[in-house]
């Protein structure tokens, strides 16, 4: 099971994140996603758990719950969501 983790702390990290996730069930992997230029974390980031049942618990208990001195915003991650290549902003190209 796929998982967002939103709103948080700058100063959170990966260990912080898989700590909180571990007390429900085996946690595959975490990733904070960071701004590409700047290196620094945007915010937010996903949590994958292998059995859905204990990453539904998860959810469940840690919305609202705080990671590294912030309460975050839990919940199943939505699919990726297709987006338009870079942008002029003129429309479509069409040659």
């Amino acid at each position: 099971m796929n998982i967002y983790v939103g709103n948080l702390s700058y100063n959170a990290t990966e260990d912080d994140i898989r700590t909180a996730f571990a007390q429900f069930g085996q946690v595959s992997s975490v990733s904070i996603i960071t701004d590409r230029e700047t290196g620094r974390s945007k915010g937010f980031g996903f949590v994958e758990m292998p059995n859905d049942n204990e990453g539904k618990t998860a959810i469940e208990s840690l919305n609202l719950q705080r990671i590294a001195g912030r309460a975050v915003t839990v919940n199943e991650a939505r699919p990726r969501e297709e987006r338009s290549g870079g942008g002029g902003g003129r429309g479509s190209r069409r040659y």
